[in-house]
């Protein structure tokens, strides 16, 4: 995985401040590989809880990530109980890890 610690811990207390303790991040694409370069951080960030305005608060997660990480592209995807799954979802869940 080609995340440090500190950058771990950005994006997971991130998560948690933004959508509450039972936030759970998963890592997928590139930056899951060891072998890679570059590459945006793409992140699934699951709850259990209906989530209002899912749009702005992808927004507002990626861009606090974004900035801690020197303007890295970060992409969200949000999974909540209110939320259509799609296909990527089943990506993110498959070929991801947990941070």
């Amino acid at each position: 995985m080609r995340l440090t610690p500190a950058q771990i811990n950005t994006i997971k207390s991130t998560a948690t401040a933004v959508l509450g303790e039972d936030a759970q991040v998963t890592l997928f694409g590139s930056r899951v590989h060891d072998d890679q370069k570059g590459g945006d951080v793409d992140l699934m960030i699951e709850v259990q809880h209906v989530l209002a305005e899912p749009a702005a608060v992808a927004a507002r997660i990626a861009s606090k990530v974004s900035r801690a990480m020197q303007g890295r592209n970060v992409d969200v995807l949000l999974k909540a109980p209110n939320l259509l799954v799609q296909p990527i979802h089943h990506i993110a869940a498959q070929h991801g890890v947990a941070l």
